[in-house]
């Protein structure tokens, strides 16, 4: 049984170059897949990501060939926690299209997976180097994720401090992700001063509340997010002093865990018309579902953040520079410099 669509849902509310690509369907065809792509939108917009990831299987059920769907479905999938589901689709929208926007989700779904050599595996790519500056910012907040699931704390922060942008007083659309990254880095590796003005840099970006760093700053300091406005002058200021610490960054790359594996199978999977279409939707998508080897029952849980036990305040404000010590991804996590 499909999902029910919203009475005020039309075609015309997807873009025009999503609708572009769906001119090769039959034109009733073409419609009810592109009001369930409106319908996963909607949904994603609400914070419902199951009823976006219901909404996109279905258009997947009848347009599965087509790239922009197939996009559509490894996202939804994604918000959903459906790791192994989301990277099989962005694989083939990525085969389909020969775009790499969506690296950075793929080698989120790997940490999700508990894989954080993989994820690192796909950093490192000749791939990610076809990223927009944009794109490469949301790579290196993974990476300096997964360097964290390996236990390199201290790696974890040196990757983003690596960033110009991550100096920029200015406003831009990764801001708020980036500062919020940072400030989980370096709460994970004991820096709880330096963390909480980070999380409360994070807070002055995060108009839309795309994160919860007035929350994680309240936790470590106290206050309220008021407190952070009044401030903000003074944070700026010391902020552009602590950017002269950068020269001391040893820009030491981290060594390169074995290429991806792109042997993934091509699809096989046959579009099918709204009368031939059943109930059993997982059976006509067997062949394209690629799990990647990984049981459904032994998918590891999506990583969390870190901010479980205190970790020690060091004294005064800074971005608390700290001297690589990458290790080796394959031979566990790494010794923690001495302080």
């Amino acid at each position: 049984m499909l999902p029910e669509l919203e009475a005020d849902i039309t075609a015309e509310e997807l873009d025009r170059e999503a609708r572009g690509e769906l001119k090769s369907l039959p034109g009733d065809l073409a419609e009810l897949v592109a009001k369930h792509l409106v319908a996963a939108t909607r949904a994603l917009a609400a914070e419902d990501a199951e009823k976006a990831y219901e909404h996109a299987k279905v258009a997947r059920r009848f347009a599965g060939r087509i790239g922009v769907v197939r996009e559509a479905v490894g996202i939804a999938a994604y918000h959903a926690g459906q790791y192994a589901e989301a990277l099989s689709d962005l694989r083939a929208a990525r085969r389909m299209t020969g775009s790499e926007a969506f690296l950075p989700i793929m080698a989120d779904c790997e940490r999700g997976m508990g894989r954080p050599e993989r994820a690192l595996d796909l950093v490192k790519s000749k791939e990610a180097e076809k990223l927009d500056r944009a794109g490469k910012i949301e790579l290196a907040i993974v990476e300096s994720g997964a360097r964290r699931d390996l236990g390199q704390l201290d790696a974890a922060v040196v990757t983003l401090q690596r960033l110009t942008e991550l100096r920029d007083p200015q406003p831009r659309e990764w801001s708020a992700r980036l500062a919020f990254a940072y400030a989980d880095a370096l709460a994970a590796a004991g820096h709880a001063s330096a963390a909480a003005d980070w999380f409360g840099r994070a807070a002055s970006f995060d108009e839309d509340g795309e994160t919860d760093a007035a929350e994680r700053y309240a936790e470590l300091t106290g206050a309220v997010i008021e407190d952070i406005e009044e401030d903000e002058g003074d944070f700026d200021d010391d902020f552009a002093d602590d950017a002269s610490d950068d020269d001391d960054l040893d820009e030491e790359s981290p060594e390169t865990a074995s290429a991806e594996d792109d042997s993934d199978e091509d699809d096989d999977l046959d579009e099918e018309s709204p009368e031939n279409a059943s109930a059993d939707e997982d059976d006509d998508f067997d062949d394209d579902e690629d799990l990647d080897e990984e049981p459904a029952g032994k998918q590891a849980a999506a990583p969390v953040k870190a901010g479980g036990d205190k970790p020690a305040e060091e004294a005064g404000f800074g971005p608390a520079f700290i001297e690589p010590d990458y290790g080796d991804v394959l031979d566990g996590p790494a010794d923690k410099p001495e302080a």
